[in-house]
């Protein structure tokens, strides 16, 4: 079986790294950083655990940005989303995740009403 490394964006990173600075005082980040690292160690294993997104639904602003041809949804604690993308390559599988939003950026995102 291919390894699995999980890597992200730089946005993903300033929204983790919020949240785990924020944890520390903050229940309610705290909880948010435990359902992160949990998923990451699921994609770990599982790489295609999160909701598949269609791909004509895929923001072309991924498809500029990191050239995404597939896209997977993980729901967190909050209303907010894990949006991360798969990149099987020879030797591993990469799980890029690009985006941590709350709900309402990914109504905008997505262009739900």
């Amino acid at each position: 079986m291919k390894e699995v490394k999980v890597r992200f964006s730089s946005d993903a990173l300033a929204m983790f790294d919020y949240v785990t600075k924020r944890s520390v005082n903050s229940k309610k980040e705290m909880t948010m950083l435990k359902a992160i690292l949990r998923n990451i160690e699921l994609l770990k294993q599982k790489p295609d655990l999160g909701q598949s997104i269609t791909r004509r639904l895929i923001p072309k602003e991924y498809i500029r940005k990191y050239q995404v041809k597939n896209l997977y949804r993980i729901e967190l604690p909050d209303f907010f989303r894990m949006l991360y993308t798969l990149n099987d390559e020879e030797i591993e599988i990469i799980a890029f995740v690009l985006d941590i939003i709350d709900h309402k950026k990914y109504n905008k995102k997505f262009r739900y009403r």
